[in-house]
């Protein structure tokens, strides 16, 4: 039976040696980046002060925050609330000495202050509604419980595929997903972009997209395996990434598409949803194709492991 037929035959896995290599130093530099830079945490995990202000008249957040930048106030946050007369603007107060009381208090009677002339500069109509500080052990919480989140993702990927396909399938997704998300990570740390609520949100997105990249291809390495008789491991797992990968371009290329529509006309609160999912899709792409199946190579995975399991039957044992 011939089932190695019209598909394209790249010799990924003959690069194994490469592509394993580079993946190690990107991670290790990953790691390296995230210890020495750190992760730019913004408001979110960082604390800082919440104001909402009231309008008149209709305005634009884009106007707010041209306001807000004149005044010099670095990476307001500013959203729109139900509607176009409120606005809710968050910003830190963790760089700016004059916001500071003795002890170290916020002075939020001066942020207040301070933030309502910068917009009567422009707009004389706006009025504060209400003012309140998030202190900084509510972001360490937050931080904490991402980190749990993406770690009981990655553990529950690892058991869903240890039941699904075998121990091995389950051990290269796991090496390949922590591989993906330190990748991201270490980008992040790299361009020093904002990192808050938003962007984790779209670090666990990344998990969830680069598994569904990597079981596309494991699910067609079990059945190559099973369909052929006599073939090497290395010859049914580079035919298989062959044969996925017009599909793990085109959705990786759609998805990025939407995510490029997402930053360009989604507005500044989803940039960096979109930025970080962008680094994803392309880190998780690559090592679906040039590091997922190496490992499982490198594990040792063989037909015998795939085949289903069936139990002696006594009775059919007893026949002649």
């Amino acid at each position: 039976m011939e089932i190695f037929n019209h598909n394209s035959n790249i010799p990924f896995l003959g690069m194994r040696k490469y592509s394993i290599a580079i993946a190690v130093f990107l991670m290790l530099a990953s790691i390296a980046l995230i210890a020495t830079r750190g992760l730019n945490y913004g408001l979110d995990f960082t604390g800082g002060v919440s104001l909402v202000v009231d309008y008149a008249q209709p305005v634009q957040i884009a106007d707010v925050r041209a306001a807000l930048a004149k005044g010099g106030v670095a990476h307001p946050i500013v959203q729109s609330l139900g509607g176009t007369r409120e606005v809710s603007i968050r910003l830190q107060t963790k760089d700016d000495p004059a916001a500071q009381e003795a002890g170290g208090k916020v002075n939020l009677d001066r942020i207040s202050s301070d933030v309502l002339a910068m917009l009567h500069a422009s707009r004389p109509d706006a009025t504060l509604k209400s003012r309140d500080f998030v202190s900084a052990e509510v972001g360490a919480e937050l931080k904490n419980d991402g980190s749990v989140a993406a770690v009981f993702v990655i553990l529950g990927i690892m058991g869903y595929l240890w039941i699904r396909f075998e121990r091995r399938f389950a051990i290269a997704a796991v090496a390949t997903e922590i591989h993906d998300v330190l990748v991201t990570l270490g980008i992040l740390a790299l361009v020093q972009r904002e990192f808050d609520m938003t962007v984790l949100a779209s670090v666990l997105a990344v998990i969830g997209y680069s598994i569904n990249d990597k079981v596309v291809v494991f699910d067609r390495i079990r059945e190559l395996f099973r369909l052929a008789r006599k073939a090497e491991p290395e010859e049914i797992l580079n035919r298989s990434i062959n044969n996925t990968l017009s599909r793990t371009i085109i959705t990786s290329l759609f998805t990025g598409i939407t995510m490029g529509a997402l930053f360009f006309f989604g507005g500044p609160a989803v940039h960096g949803f979109a930025v970080t999912m962008l680094i994803g899709i392309l880190v998780g792409t690559l090592s679906s194709i040039f590091v997922a199946s190496p490992i499982l190579l490198w594990l040792g995975v063989s037909k015998k492991d795939l085949m289903p399991v069936t139990k002696e039957n006594p009775e059919l044992a007893r026949r002649p």
